[in-house]
């Protein structure tokens, strides 16, 4: 009996990978452009794919490259795009990493996840960013609505963890966050709830002034009372010299 072919995997995160089989497959540039986006988006018109790949081309030139390049597309059954009239559809087979990722962020968010994470899903959350090194605008969009969406993950994973009483995961979770986006508020609060789940009073207080001459420094402005009141005796911060919030 022949051994069942793994399903074809299209990976996004990181540098462009199509890997049908046991094979890594080579594409155009065309070609890398077309399947990206297609993995994304999944179902998608003849003309917004078009238009949005070869934005500076006529209809017509940007039509007939998208004939061209779905032409070079490798054969396969299934096969990888299917077309039903005006409308191109990626194969359901097709495996797609972003589409993992967004299941797993989102299942954190939603709190859809088991009511004890076995093994907390930080290494999911904390990969690669999507299509590196493409600078293409539709690609910036996606990739910014990525990165918000794990930073929202990583924050809510580390809520999470802290109800578990397991603070010192939420805390590289937390800190995860931090390093993505620095001066991210939620972030930094999520490492002083970690602190503070341990009895780390003092390691809360001094991460909560590093924040706030770190806010005061780049933006001039103060973290929020809902910041503020996380701390005992709602501790203040003296230091900022910012307009926003003066009065008299």
């Amino acid at each position: 009996m022949r051994p069942v072919p793994p399903p074809p995997r299209l990976r996004l995160l990181g540098q462009f990978r199509l890997e049908l089989g046991t094979e890594t497959v080579e594409l155009c540039r065309n070609g890398q452009r077309l399947l990206a986006f297609m993995g994304l988006r999944g179902r998608v018109s003849r003309t917004v794919l078009a238009g949005t790949l070869w934005p500076e081309a006529t209809e017509e030139h940007a039509r007939g490259s998208l004939r061209t390049t779905l032409w070079k597309l490798p054969r396969g059954e299934p096969p990888l795009i299917r077309c039903h009239g005006d409308t191109l559809l990626i194969t359901p087979v097709l495996r797609v990493d972003v589409h993992a990722l967004t299941r797993t962020a989102l299942g954190v968010v939603r709190d859809h996840g088991p009511p004890l994470y076995a093994t907390p899903p930080l290494e999911a959350l904390t990969g690669e960013d999507l299509l590196l090194g493409w600078d293409e605008d539709w690609v910036l969009v996606e990739r910014e609505h990525l990165r918000q969406l794990r930073l929202h993950a990583l924050d809510a994973l580390a809520a999470t963890l802290i109800r578990q009483g397991r603070p010192a995961l939420a805390m590289e979770a937390a800190w995860a966050s931090v390093r993505a986006e620095p001066l991210r508020e939620s972030a930094h609060r999520a490492v002083v709830s970690a602190h503070l789940a341990e009895g780390n009073v003092s390691e809360a207080v001094r991460h909560y002034h590093a924040f706030c001459r770190m806010l005061n420094e780049e933006l001039g402005v103060a973290p929020s009372p809902q910041f503020t009141r996380l701390l005992p005796g709602r501790t203040g911060w003296t230091g900022w010299t910012g307009q926003a919030g003066r009065t008299g």
